[in-house]
């Protein structure tokens, strides 16, 4: 591996409690001659001090746009809208590459300054699956409030907290009712953290997959209580809901979770609401008569930061000691190339760094 110099950036979001290194692996990442410079974060589940006790450089908060313009820049969510011109290599989920708002922009910020998009969503083995992911968190989660908003033991605003605590409120009490759940994209990371959840809570869900989805039937669906939902489409398929469904006359469903969060991009499998929810105001009234609510928080692994970072790093680490331009890496530069010449932004296949 040539010289590595990594710079963790503070995440603009005030929400994002994450961090994609944790500092025992930040150890491990200066042991192996990668320089790493963390910037300090008042929210990041864990302090400063434990990272300069791993061997990291310490940085003021939003301070990459002036790093050197050798260091890949690594963080998990949207950039700030400054700089305009993005100069750097960064590592994050750009969200940026399927239509959603906002893609244009990010890309043409990239090519104005000739920086480059290291996707993580990309960031895949040779069959196409993900390296490193949130995806059993997302689930988990997802389907952990869905129950609770569902029991009505669901509270706003959100706050981060253990597994234990949450498990804890999510066991059944004496005075909760059956219910119904339905995961769909059971087989996949998100949906296994959805049937772990569900499991915590007592039920025992419906699973669908790839197989059940193909001829969907949306009368099934809608005869379930709640439903998570835990698909990320790469390829247009027809919708799970749609706003017609929503008003069938022998709808049993009351609570949705999307835990994939893909509105605004035309492979959104759920197009019935055209904005997500959020920590402060986590559920949406979506009908009153019978009622249906949504959730649908696009950083729900940031509700247990401590578990979902942890994990998440181990499984980066090993593939940050090989960064380059080849391999997994590789094929995320050429996401981002054919993104780019798609939006008629690439100017050029080299990078300067």
């Amino acid at each position: 591996m040539t010289e590595l110099h990594l710079w963790l950036r503070h995440e603009a979001r005030t929400t994002e409690r994450r961090t994609p290194i944790v500092p025992d692996d930040a150890r491990r990442l200066v042991g192996h001659g990668v320089e790493l410079t963390v910037e300090e974060s008042p929210q990041r589940v864990f302090p400063i001090e434990e990272y300069e006790a791993a061997g990291c450089r310490v940085a003021p908060a939003g301070s990459w746009a002036a790093a050197p313009r050798d260091a890949v820049v690594l963080g998990l969510k949207e950039l700030p809208g400054d700089p305009v011109e993005l100069t750097h290599r960064h590592i994050f989920f750009g969200h940026a590459y399927k239509g959603q708002p906002g893609a244009a922009d990010l890309l043409g910020r990239f090519a104005a300054g000739g920086g480059a998009l290291f996707d993580l969503e990309y960031l895949v083995d040779d069959a196409g699956r993900r390296l490193a992911a949130f995806g059993f968190w997302a689930g988990y989660l997802g389907a952990a409030l869905a129950v609770l908003r569902h029991r009505g033991r669901l509270h706003a605003p959100l706050t981060p907290t253990t597994k234990e605590d949450l498990d804890e409120t999510l066991k059944p009490d004496a005075a909760d009712a059956a219910f119904t759940g339905l995961v769909i994209g059971a087989l996949g990371r998100s949906g296994r953290g959805a049937r772990t959840a569900f499991a915590t809570a007592g039920a025992d869900p419906t699973c669908w997959d790839l197989a059940e989805t193909r001829d969907l039937d949306r009368a099934a669906l809608l005869r379930h209580d709640v439903m998570v939902n835990a698909v990320l489409a790469t390829t247009p398929v027809p919708p799970f809901l749609r706003p017609q469904d929503l008003d069938a006359p022998d709808r049993r469903l009351r609570t949705l979770c999307d835990v994939t969060c893909d509105v605004g991009s035309p492979l959104n499998v759920l197009p019935v609401y055209d904005d997500t929810t959020s920590w402060e105001d986590p559920v949406r009234r979506l009908r009153d008569d019978p009622p249906l609510d949504l959730i649908a928080i696009d950083n729900l692994p940031s509700l247990l930061p401590l578990e979902s970072s942890t994990d998440f790093s181990a499984a980066l680490v090993p593939h940050l000691l090989d960064f380059g331009v080849s391999g997994a890496w590789g094929r995320c530069l050429d996401r981002f190339r054919a993104a780019s010449r798609a939006h008629g932004l690439d100017k050029g296949e080299s990078l300067d760094h």
